[in-house]
This record gives C-alpha cells, structure tokens and sequence, in this order.
C-alpha cells in the first residue's frame, strides 16, 4: 500500500509542475518532504544511509549546474556569439547550424555545458527573441548529441563505467542524428518565422581571448576530474575560481542557476526514494518506454536498475534514456539549466505543443535505429553469461 502512497506523492508533484510551472520550486520542495515523510514514518527507510549512497550526484549535479551557468556567461561576454553572426549562414540553414553545433560539443564536453552555450549564443544571434520549440530543440540537440558518447551524458557514462564498449553506446549515434536531421528542420523554421538569424550594422567586437580561455579551461576541468576523479564538479569549480584572477565572474547568474539546481534535485531526490526494484523484461519495446519515461523520472536511477538487470542493447538503452528526457523542459539537466536563461521555456504545456518535433524525432530515431542495427541485447557484466561462458536466453537472442 505505501508503494502506491509513494508513486501518488511523486506523480501529483510532477503534475504540479506541469500545470503550475511558476510555483515549480515550491512544489518540488513540498513533494520532497511528503515523499521523505512517508519513507521515514511507514518503511525502514535509513537516511543517513540513503544520502551516503547520493550524495555524490546530488553534489555533482548541482556543482555543474551552477558552474556552466557561470560557464555560459563568461561564453557570452567573450563576444564569440557575435563573431558567430559573420560565420554562420543567415537564414534557416544558420538556425540549423548552431543546433548542429551544440549537437557536436554535446558528444566531447557534457550536455548540460552545450545547452548553456547554445541558449547564450542564441540569446545574441536572435536578439532575446527565441521560439519556445527552437529552447526545446537546442536541448534535444545537447541531449542528443551526448547519447553516442561515453563522456557526454552521466548516463552513457555510467554505461561505460559498467564496463559495457564506447563502441555499443556510439550506436546511439545513429538515432540523434536522425532525430536531429528531423526536428533540426522544423525547430530553424520557427525560429526563423519568429527571429530570423540577424548580422550587426558594425564589425563584431574583437574576440576576448581570456574568456575564452577561462570557457576551454572548464571544460578541459570538467573531462578531467571525470575522468580522474569520477567528480567533474570539482574540475570546473577549480578552473573557474583560478579564472577569477583573469577576468571576474559575473556572479549574478548564481542565484538563479542555484534555484534551478534545488529544482532539479529535489525531484532526483524523490525520484532515488521511489520503491523501484526492478524493470519489466528487457525488449525494445521496454527501452522506448524508458525514454517516455525519463522525460518525468530522473533517467540515472532508470539506468543503473536497467544495467542491474541486463538484457538491454546498450545502443538503445543510451538514446532513449540519453535523449528521452528533452520531451519535457524538467526532464533533464540539460533543460532545467537552459530555462535559466528562457524563463517562458517553463510551461510543459507550451513545451509539447511548440516542441512537437522532438517528440516525433524520439520516435523516428528509434525505429532507424531498430530497422538498421537491429536488437542485440547484452548480458549483465559479471553475470552468468560472462562467468560461465553460458549462451544467451532465447529472450535474449537479436530481433529485427
């Protein structure tokens, strides 16, 4: 009975925020307390043991979330998204283009980093003027482009560190680039209608070299306290304090990507206390739903009980649940962050209605990908079938 209790608790949060998105915060909080209430007065649930097991994503999650909000302002204040203007084509194509290259630093850098810049370089390139499916695209393309690689996403990540080869992941690539290609396309008609792509009267202002340097060494800090240190956060608040003494940080961006960080995990938060066990069977099928499912629930617990129970084409597992949650502006880090800089992309609502085209690029990416790679399930790493040399199920068997 509690189970149904706890489900309730996070699903009336959820819907909450989709219908009163300006109270979003407040919700999130007051959702968290119920759902800690219930564990602590009706299970055996131990805090103390909970948060010992948490309290590494909860601290990278909102270190990295402040920290490229402090990111895409020194990226702004560079003066490079105004030298984009003379680079990029005008029209659509170039709307396109800065989707393609977000897509891009999203697969080598970390995608909440590469939503924050392109939100900071459209915010110039559109005079403030950016259509609420163009915000939803550019958190696609970031979401998207992360899913082929082990170092764009926590969750392909994760993927890698359960010892499962880049080389499976990179098959996600196959279904971004699809979805890209498809709402890529409708998402620069938009913002084109909207804002077209505008060129200054005068020669942009001389790049400043310094901030771009401060943006690169955060970046090269957060690769490398991932990789080192399996603690990014660390990398990137290292680099931007030592970045201090060359050029200051506008330290009014914080408060407002810290609200969007309580936001977040609050809900990652509740989502870790729900009575999750196990997944239904491992199919196809199971990882679409995952997708579906990650734009509401935090896809890292999603993943690791999906890498707990095996079964899964690890290809699929990263798009869908990589890709999955740019369906709603709460359904990613990626989106929480950028609705930092575009208060109007809070509103679930608009959000569907406007980004329709990420949805049905979900849809499409997938089936691409069933229809050219197939269903090649792996077994779980350390399982039966890697100890024993045993064959796989015939539930396990390739579908197409």
């Amino acid at each position: 009975m509690i189970n149904y209790v706890l489900f309730g608790l996070f699903a009336a949060t959820l819907l909450g925020i989709a219908r009163f998105h300006k109270y979003a915060l407040k919700i999130a909080l007051t959702g968290l307390g119920a759902v800690l209430c219930a564990r602590l007065l009706f299970t055996d649930f131990e805090l103390g043991h909970h948060l010992a097991h948490e309290w590494k994503t909860i601290v990278n999650l909102g270190g990295l979330l402040v920290g490229f909000a402090v990111l895409a302002n020194y990226f702004e204040r560079s003066n490079l998204p105004e030298k984009l203007t003379e680079v990029l084509p005008a029209g659509r194509l170039g709307a396109f283009a800065l989707l393609a290259i977000v897509f891009v630093l999203s697969a080598v850098l970390d995608n909440i980093a590469a939503a924050l810049i392109g939100g900071a370089a459209a915010i110039t390139l559109f005079r403030r003027k950016v259509h609420v499916g163009y915000i939803a695209a550019i958190v696609a393309a970031s979401n998207a482009g992360g899913a082929g690689s082990v170092v764009g996403d926590t969750t392909t990540t994760m993927i890698w560190i359960a010892k499962y080869s880049p080389l499976d992941v990179a098959e996600a690539a196959l279904g971004a680039v699809v979805a890209l290609l498809f709402f890529g396309f409708f998402a620069s008609r938009q913002q084109h209608a909207l804002q077209p792509l505008t060129r200054g009267d005068h020669a942009a202002k001389p790049v400043d070299l310094a901030h771009v340097g401060i943006v690169v060494a955060i970046l090269a800090g957060a690769i490398a306290a991932n990789i080192f240190l399996d603690f990014p956060a660390v990398g990137v608040w290292g680099a931007i304090l030592l970045g201090c003494l060359v050029r200051g940080a506008d330290w009014k961006v914080v408060p407002s990507a810290a609200t969007g960080a309580v936001f977040l995990l609050s809900l990652v938060m509740s989502a870790s206390m729900m009575p999750v066990e196990n997944l239904p069977p491992a199919t196809p099928w199971t990882a679409m739903g995952l997708g579906v499912v990650s734009a509401f629930f935090d896809n890292i617990p999603l993943t690791a009980l999906a890498l707990r129970q095996g079964g899964y084409d690890v290809g699929f597992l990263a798009f869908c649940v990589g890709y999955g949650g740019s369906m709603l502006w709460f359904g990613s880090s990626a989106g929480v962050a950028i609705s930092g800089l575009f208060t109007e992309a809070k509103s679930a609502k608009n959000w569907i209605v406007q980004g329709w085209h990420v949805v049905v690029g979900y849809l499409l990416g997938f089936f691409v990908m069933f229809a050219v790679l197939g269903w090649h399930p792996h077994a779980p790493k350390g399982g039966p079938a890697n100890e024993h040399g045993a064959p796989p199920s015939a539930s396990s068997q390739p579908i197409r």
